[in-house]
C-alpha cells in the first residue's frame, strides 16, 4: 500500500544492534571455517524477537506498516570535511568484528527487511530523512534506539523506543534527559559537546549548565549574541572565545533531514521473510537452533544441516560440540519406584559425573522444604524424583495429603547419599550453594563439585548475568520452561509442592539437563580463557565455606531492635519539625512532589527538573547539589541536608531496625543472610535477606545498628578488619612510592596525604583538612569527579576539582595507572586483578554517559577487584585455621570477617585470624605494602569493630 495517513514506519538503528550483539555474548566462530559469528548470531536473535514482538495490535509500540533496519556506511561523511577531527578519538574496531558487518546487512535482507545506508551520511542523518518524509505524507514514526543524538527528532508524530530499558522516549523523557525540549537538544548538544564523537563544544559547560542557558536565551544564536550579558566570568568568557567552535560544533550534531535516498517510503513495506531465503541464510550461518525457531514462526520444517557446518561453538573449533540433542521433555524419566532409582544411581557411578539440582517450597534455603530431586548424567538423558508433592485441596488444618506414587525421603537420601558424597563422582550444579544446604540439612555433605554458575562468572563476568535462563538461552539457544508457567504469579501463586508431578517432571528434569549441557560448554572455556586458577582457587571453594556461615547464622536482640526503631521515629520526627519550620509551612516530608514544590517553587532554588509525572526530581544526587549552595541558597541548602539525614534514618528503621525482626529464624533465633557470589563482577559479595553488607557505618545512627547483633551466653564476637585495603593496593598497581613507603612506615595516610596536597605539617594537622583528603583518597579509586567529590565534602565544584587536579600532580602515577588502565580495557574489552580474575568492559568504548561510567568502572575494578580476592582467599584458607578452636565464622562485609568463639578462645582466635588474612594474597601476589588487619572483640558486632 501507498504510505499515508495510518501508516506506522519503524526505523531500527542497526549499528546499535551491532554493538549490542556484539559486546552481549562472547566470540562466536562458524564451526566449519572459523569465520567470527557472534555478532550476527546476537544480531539475528535481536531481529528475530523484534519481528515476533511486533506482531499483531498488541504489539507495544503499535504493529508497524512500514519498517527499515539503518546502518552507518563505513566512509567518512560531510561532517569530516566540517571538522576533520570530527571522531578522531574513536578506538579501532575489533579484527572479529569487521568481517561482520556485511553479514548483517545479509541477515536482514534475508529477515525480508529493508536495508539502509548511504555513503558520505550517517544512519542518524538517513533516519532523520525518513522521519521526516513519513511525517510529512501523515504517517507516524517509531524510532528504535537508545541514541541521545537521535532525541531531537522526537515531535509531533516521531516518538522513540529504547529497546534496551523497554521503555517509550517522548519529549518528557527528552527534557528529563537535557533540560530542554526536543526543538533545543540541538542547542544544548553545541555547547555540550561530545567527548565520544569528538565535538568540541564549549569548554567548561556541561549539559545542565547549557540547558540552564538555553532557557533563560532561548536559543543557541541568541545566547552567544547576548553572551557579554552573562555574569559569570568563566562562562562568559567560555561562549564568546568559542562562538565559532560552538557553531561548528552544531553543524556536527544537527542531523540532516534531506540525505539523498534510493528508496521511497513505499519500498519500506513489512512484508513477511521469503521462507528459502531466510533458512537459506541461517543454514549457511549453522544457527541451529534459530533456524528452527524461524522455522517454527514460518511453520515450515527447517532444512537438514549443511554436512560442512555441526554448530557454533565458542572461540576454538577444536572444542568438543555439544551434542545437538532436542530437550525430550515427553522422555525425561519419573522415578516412583526403588529399582528405577537404583537404576540411576548405578548409571552414575559408571559414568562418574551427574548434574543434580533440587525443586523446593522457597527460595530461603533455611526454610525452604525439599520437594523432588532431579538428575543427569548426558544430554537428554534426566529424571526427577517426587517427594513431596501434594493433591486434593487443604483440610482445617491447612495441610493436604501426598500425591500417590512418591517414594519415601528417607529411602532417597540413603541410596543417594553415597553418590553424593562420594570423591570419585563429580557433581554438577548451577549455583550449587542453594543445593548444597539444602542437602546439608538431610545430612548430606555435597563433594565434589562443578557449578556452572561460577564458571559463566569466571569467564564472562561482566557480559550478562548467570542464571540458569539467561546461560540457556546465550549458550544453547534454548528458552527453558518459565517457573511461572507452573506456579502462577501474585496472589494466586503456589509452591512447586502443588504441581502436578507431571508438569514437575518436565521442568525440573530440564534444569539438570541445561546444567549438564552448559556444563561441556563451559569445562573446556576454562583453560582456553586462562582463568582455571580463578575458577578452582577463589570461586568453587568459597561455596562451602559460605554456606557454613549461612547456616551458622548470627544472633540479633529482638529488644534492642525495638527500642532503636522507638528511638528512630522520635529522630525522624524532631527532624521533620525542623525541616517544616525552614519552608515555613507544614509538608509531607516524605512525599518527593511536595518537597519539590517547597525547594523548587516556594524556595525559588535554580535547575528543578519535572518528570513526565509533572513532580520536580528530589532524588539523592538532587539534594546533594543543593546542599552545595550555602552562598546563594543557604535555607534551601540546610533543608536538603536535614531531608537527606531524614531519609537516611528512615531507611534505617524500615531496612533494619523493623525487618530485622521479621528475619529471625524461628527455630534457631539467628539471622541467616544469604551471599551472592556472582553479584558484582568486581568479586565482591553481597547479601540478601537480609542485606547487611550495607549498614551505614560513617553515621552514629548507621553504627548502632550493630549494637543489636550480639553473642551468645559466654562467646564474644571478634571483628577483623583489613585497614585501608583498597589504598594499599592503588599504592601497589600505580607503583607511588611515596604512598608504599607511608604505608610501610605505618603512617596515618589520610594525613600525610593532606600534608603533601596542601602544604601543611603533620604536625599541624586538622581534622578537617584530614576529612578532605580522605574523602579525595578513596573517591580517586572510584575515579570520582570533581562534581561528585563537592556533593561528598558538601562544598563548591571548583573547589572539589582544584583538590582533584592537585592530587594528581602530586602523585602523577595514579593518573598513569588511570589512563594505561583504559587504554588497555578499550583494546581487550576486560582488565584483570592481579590474581587474574578477568572483569569484561563492554560499554568501554559506547557512547555519552555510558562511556564515562564504564571508565570510572575499569579504573576501580582491579583495585576493589583484588581487595574482593584478597578477602576471599582468606575466607577458603580459615575453616582450616580455626578448626580446632571454639568458633565459627559468620559474616563477611566488604573488608571485614566477623567470628563467633567462646571467651576463652577469643585472643587464640584473633591472632590465627589474623595471620590467616594478613598472608592471604601470598604466594600468589607478592605486595610492595604490607596487609594489616585490625581486631576488636565484644559482646555485640559494634563493641567488636
Amino acid at each position: 500500500m501507498g504510505f499515508g495517513k495510518g501508516c506506522h514506519l519503524h526505523l531500527i538503528d542497526g549499528s546499535a544492534y551491532i554493538f549490542r550483539a556484539y559486546h552481549a555474548l562472547p566470540p562466536l566462530t562458524r564451526k566449519s571455517d572459523g569465520l567470527p559469528i557472534g555478532a550476527v548470531a546476537g544480531f539475528c536473535n535481536i531481529l528475530f524477537r523484534y519481528l515476533e514482538g511486533n506482531k499483531g495490535p498488541d504489539a507495544p509500540n503499535g504493529a508497524p506498516t512500514h519498517v527499515a533496519v539503518i546502518f552507518d556506511h563505513s566512509s567518512e561523511t560531510f561532517r569530516n570535511a566540517i571538522y576533520p577531527l570530527y571522531k578522531a578519538n574513536r578506538p579501532e574496531l575489533p579484527e572479529d568484528l569487521r568481517p561482520q558487518f556485511p553479514l548483517t546487512r545479509d541477515a536482514t535482507r534475508a529477515f525480508n527487511i529493508a536495508c539502509i545506508e548511504t555513503e558520505g551520511f550517517e544512519a542518524d542523518d538517513i533516519i532523520a530523512t525518513l522521519a521526516r518524509q513519513a511525517t510529512e505524507a501523515g504517517g507516524d514514526v517509531t524510532i528504535i534506539s537508545s541514541d541521545k543524538d537521535l532525541m531531537q527528532l522526537v515531535g509531533p508524530g516521531v516518538m522513540m523506543f529504547d529497546p534496551m530499558k523497554s521503555r517509550a522516549i517522548g519529549p518528557d523523557e527528552v527534557f528529563e534527559k537535557f533540560g530542554v525540549g526536543p526543538d533545543r537538544v540541538v542547542d544544548v548538544q553545541s555547547l555540550a559537546g561530545d567527548s565520544v564523537d569528538n565535538v568540541p563544544g564549549a569548554p567548561g559547560i556541561g549539559i545542565k549548565t547549557a540547558a540552564l542557558l538555553i532557557q533563560e536565551y532561548g536559543d543557541l544564536e541568541s545566547l552567544l549574541t547576548r553572551a557579554h550579558e552573562i555574569k559569570q566570568p568563566k562562562r562568559r568568557e567560555a561562549l564568546i572565545e568559542n562562538a565559532d567552535q560552538i557553531r561548528i560544533s552544531r553543524q556536527l550534531v544537527q542531523l540532516k533531514a534531506d540525505t539523498p535516498l534510493d528508496v521511497t517510503l513505499d519500498d519500506l513495506e513489512v512484508r513477511p521473510p521469503e521462507p528459502d531465503t531466510i533458512m537459506d541464510f541461517l543454514n549457511r550461518m549453522e544457527f541451529r537452533t534459530l533456524t528452527r525457531r524461524v522455522a517454527d514462526s514460518l511453520k515450515i520444517a527447517p532444512p537438514a544441516p549443511l554436512p560442512e557446518g555441526k554448530g557454533t561453538e565458542v572461540n576454538h573449533p577444536d572444542q568438543p560440540e555439544a551434542p545437538p540433542l532436542p530437550f525430550p521433555f515427553d522422555a525425561y524419566d519419573s522415578i516412583t519406584t526403588m529399582d528405577a532409582l537404583h537404576a540411576w544411581v548405578q548409571a552414575i557411578r559408571d559414568r562418574g559425573i551427574v548434574a543434580v539440582d533440587t525443586e523446593t517450597t522457597s527460595l530461603d534455603e533455611m526454610r525452604a522444604e525439599l520437594v523432588g530431586i532431579s538428575l543427569s548424567t548426558d544430554p537428554a538423558k534426566a529424571c526427577y524424583i517426587p517427594l513431596t508433592h501434594r493433591s486434593g485441596t487443604d483440610d482445617l488444618f491447612g495441610s493436604s495429603q501426598l500425591a500417590p506414587g512418591q517414594l519415601p525421603m528417607g529411602d532417597v537420601l540413603a541410596a543417594l547419599k553415597p553418590v553424593l558424597e562420594d570423591p570419585a563422582i563429580l557433581k554438577i550444579g548451577q549455583n550449587m550453594k542453594y543445593d548444597w544446604k539444602i542437602f546439608a540439612r538431610h545430612g548430606i555433605r555435597i563433594a565434589p563439585f562443578d557449578d556452572t554458575m561460577l564458571m559463566s562468572s569466571a569467564l564472562y563476568a561482566g557480559l550478562h548475568a548467570h542464571s540458569m535462563d539467561t546461560l540457556s538461552e546465550t549458550y544453547l539457544d534454548h528458552l527453558p520452561i518459565p517457573i511461572k508457567s507452573l506456579l502462577g504469579t501474585g496472589k494466586q501463586a503456589v509452591t512447586f509442592d502443588r504441581t502436578p508431578i507431571a508438569d514437575a517432571v518436565k521442568y525440573a528434569a530440564e534444569d539438570a539437563d541445561i546444567t549438564y549441557r552448559l556444563w561441556a560448554r563451559f569445562k573446556p572455556q576454562l583453560h582456553r580463557a586462562a582463568v582455571t586458577t580463578v575458577y578452582e582457587t577463589l570461586e568453587r571453594p568459597l561455596v562451602p565455606v559460605l554456606a557454613e556461615m549461612e547456616m551458622a547464622g548470627v544472633q540479633v536482640d529482638r529488644d534492642t531492635l525495638s527500642r532503636m526503631s522507638n528511638a528512630f521515629a522520635q529522630k525522624m520526627a524532631g527532624l521533620e519539625a525542623e525541616i517544616q519550620d525552614i519552608a515555613g509551612e507544614p509538608f509531607n516530608v516524605g512525599s518527593p512532589k511536595q518537597l519539590g514544590e517547597i525547594l523548587f517553587d516556594r524556595m525559588q532554588v535554580p535547575g528543578g527538573e519535572k518528570g513526565k509525572t509533572g513532580a520536580y526530581a528530589t532524588g539523592a544526587d538532587i539534594l546533594e547539589d543543593i546542599t552545595t549552595l550555602n552562598d546563594t541558597h543557604p535555607q534551601a541548602a540546610r533543608l536538603a541536608a536535614l531531608v537527606l539525614d531524614w531519609r537516611q534514618i528512615a531507611k534505617l528503621k524500615s531496612t533494619y531496625t523493623d525487618a530485622l525482626q521479621d528475619h529471625i529464624h524461628p527455630e534457631t533465633g539467628r539471622v541467616h543472610t544469604s551471599y551472592s557470589i556472582t553479584g558484582a563482577v568486581t568479586g565482591r559479595l553481597s547479601s540478601t535477606d537480609p542485606n547487611l553488607q550495607n549498614i551505614p557505618v560513617r553515621t552514629e545512627e548507621g553504627r548502632r545498628i550493630r549494637e543489636a547483633f550480639v553473642a551468645p551466653g559466654g562467646r564474644l564476637l571478634v571483628s577483623l578488619d583489613y585497614s585501608q585495603i583498597e589504598l594499599r593496593i592503588l599504592a601497589h598497581i600505580a607503583d607511588i612510592p611515596e604512598l608504599q613507603q607511608a604505608f610501610r612506615d605505618g603512617l596515618d595516610i589520610h594525613a600525610l596525604t593532606a600534608s603533601e596536597m596542601f602544604n601543611v605539617p603533620l604536625d599541624q594537622m586538622t581534622p578537617d583538612i584530614r576529612r578532605k583528603a580522605k574523602a579525595i583518597n578513596f573517591g580517586v579509586i572510584y575515579g570520582i569527579s570533581g562534581f561528585g567529590l563537592a556533593r561528598n565534602l558538601r562544598i563548591p565544584r571548583a573547589e572539589a576539582q582544584g583538590f582533584i587536579d592537585r592530587y594528581f600532580q602530586r602523585f602523577p602515577g595514579i593518573k598513569g595507572y588511570m589512563d594505561t588502565t583504559i587504554k588497555d580495557a578499550q583494546a581487550k574489552g576486560y582488565v584483570t586483578t592481579l590474581f587474574g580474575r578477568k572483569i569484561n568492559t563492554p560499554e568501554i568504548n559506547a557512547k555519552g554517559p555510558t562511556a564515562g561510567f564504564a571508565k570510572r568502572a575499569a579504573i576501580n575494578a582491579p583495585i576493589q577487584g583484588t581487595a574482593a580476592d584478597v578477602i576471599r582467599r582468606a575466607m577458603i584458607r580459615m575453616p582450616a585455621a580455626i578448626a580446632d578452636l571454639p568458633a565459627r565464622m559468620l559474616l563477611q562485609v566488604h573488608d571485614e570477617l566477623l567470628f563467633e568463639v567462646d571467651e576463652d578462645a577469643a585472643p587464640t582466635l584473633a591472632a590465627r585470624a589474623k595471620a590467616v588474612m594478613e598472608s592471604a594474597a601470598h604466594p600468589a601476589v607478592h605486595f610492595k605494602v604490607p596487609l594489616i588487619v585490625e581486631a576488636g572483640s565484644g559482646r555485640t558486632w559494634a563493641d567488636a569493630h
